[in-house]
């Protein structure tokens, strides 16, 4: 077996290589790159979950970042059990060809209670007392001690929210190189998320990607030279490429107006009942997984998501089966984005009656992807002074809202999820090992194929 590193560096396309990218360069040029053909959606989960299992979402089931659970009557994201993934893994088949294999995985979703051998991912704790603290997942359990004593408390606020930076992306790294020292896996799957974050903010062509170009190249530096002088081969890849957008667009507020979907109030908030809706939208980037309840009105809905500005197309049975993404977590009809545009979760029609978690980071109890989560609200007189006061409540032991995002979903520039087609700015694959990949162009669900070559072909 040939000891195997994969760096997923989430947004890098072979457009955004260049001066600001000097270690990722040189790495391009002595070794070999590839475009990846997307899977859609082009989303964190369902791109790794078709890297690391060879299937499609038709297979695999996960249509998305998140979805309805028809049978609770609830939309979940960023739910974290490997039981979600309903196909063999990479680690489980490299471990049939050889009982001596093992994996480490450091960040990648879907990473609790897998068959790897050692895992590391974030799970905050949530007191009672209405605070979130950062913390972690690991397998085995003592690593997450081992972890935080010698690397420090994981950054969790650096890793998702307005205050996103390379710090997060820094320990991820720290932690799979401390990983590969005292347990020297096989497999190391690496998921380095920093270049997500201004790409949405700003958008792929704003001047200031270069600085998050150059601060993850850093990253990857240092772990290209580490496992190479370990003789490993190496793969950096990317789940997909952000393109720029000016258009949000919500289609829970066009469902609603035309009396299909239901909302209840809560002390004087309003909350989507996906139950006793006709149809709503889970909105994920763009792509939104639409579910009709009514199945009476599918044809209904489906006029009139295609006649909705920003829409590019609406995939009924016929399309879901073209794109592999007919599965039973699937929406009955699914929309796509125009390129410029991109869907909200939003379904409320009066900012006042918005729920208290619309204006906070609350990734789990939100019924779609909020990319405003990036964001300050810029209507705030002196937002740090706000953030300042809840995290004395905080400290003080009283319950506090952080009530700090904004509304204004126009202050997105990038978003991801459809198939762009152009290769330069879609995902990518590089590999030091130059003699296992021929092609120009590879599926993603030929990437597991390739990590196997990696560990297993001379």
């Amino acid at each position: 077996m040939h000891k195997t590193v994969v760096l997923n560096v989430v947004g890098l396309t072979p457009a955004l290589l260049g001066k600001s990218t000097p270690a990722l360069t040189r790495f391009a040029a002595q070794g070999k790159l590839t475009s990846i053909e997307e899977v859609l959606p082009a989303v964190t989960c369902s791109a790794q979950a078709t890297y690391f299992t060879g299937c499609y979402p038709e297979e695999h089931g996960i249509v998305g970042n998140g979805w309805y659970f028809a049978d609770e009557c609830e939309v979940r994201f960023w739910h974290q059990s490997n039981k979600l993934v309903q196909s063999r893994k990479v680690w489980d088949v490299a471990r049939d060809r050889d009982p001596n294999f093992t994996c480490a995985n450091c960040f990648n979703w879907y990473n609790m209670y897998s068959s790897v051998d050692y895992a590391v991912t974030p799970r905050p704790m949530y007191p009672a007392d209405g605070r979130k603290l950062p913390d972690l997942h690991t397998h085995p359990a003592t690593l997450r001690d081992e972890l935080q004593e010698s690397l420090g408390i994981f950054p969790l606020f650096d890793f998702w929210g307005p205050r996103t930076s390379i710090r997060s992306t820094q320990w991820i790294a720290d932690a799979a190189r401390r990983i590969d020292e005292r347990y020297d896996p096989t497999l190391s799957l690496i998921y380095l998320p920093h270049l997500d974050y201004n790409l949405q903010r700003l958008g792929p062509n704003h001047a200031e990607i270069a600085k998050d170009l150059g601060e993850v190249d850093a990253v990857c530096r240092g772990l290209i030279e580490h496992y190479e002088s370990r003789n490993a081969r190496v793969i950096v890849l990317s789940e997909y490429g952000v393109t720029e957008v000016r258009r949000p667009v919500s289609l829970n507020r066009v469902l609603r107006e035309h009396g299909l979907l239901a909302v209840r109030e809560e002390l004087g908030r309003e909350l989507l009942d996906a139950g006793a809706s006709a149809a709503f939208a889970v909105a994920d980037h763009q792509i939104a997984h639409v579910y009709v309840n009514d199945v009476a009105r599918i044809e209904e809905v489906r006029r009139l998501l295609e006649d909705t500005a920003g829409v590019e197309q609406v995939l009924d049975k016929q399309g879901k089966r073209k794109f592999r993404l007919d599965h039973a977590r699937a929406g009955e009809l699914i929309a796509v984005a125009a390129s410029d545009s991109w869907f909200t979760y939003y379904y409320w029609l009066d900012d006042r009656k918005a729920p208290d978690f619309a204006r906070t980071v609350d990734i789990h109890r939100k019924p779609g992807y909020d990319p405003a989560e990036l964001f300050l609200d810029p209507t705030l007189r002196m937002p740090m002074l706000k953030v300042g006061w809840r995290l004395l409540q905080k400290k003080l032991g009283f319950r506090y809202l952080m009530d700090v995002i904004p509304l204004d979903a126009s202050m997105v520039c990038g978003s991801h999820g459809r198939i762009s087609g152009v290769a330069a700015e879609g995902p990518l694959l590089i590999t030091n090992a130059r003699g296992l990949l021929e092609r120009n162009t590879i599926a993603a669900g030929d990437v597991c194929g390739l990590i196997l070559d990696h560990i297993f072909l001379s």
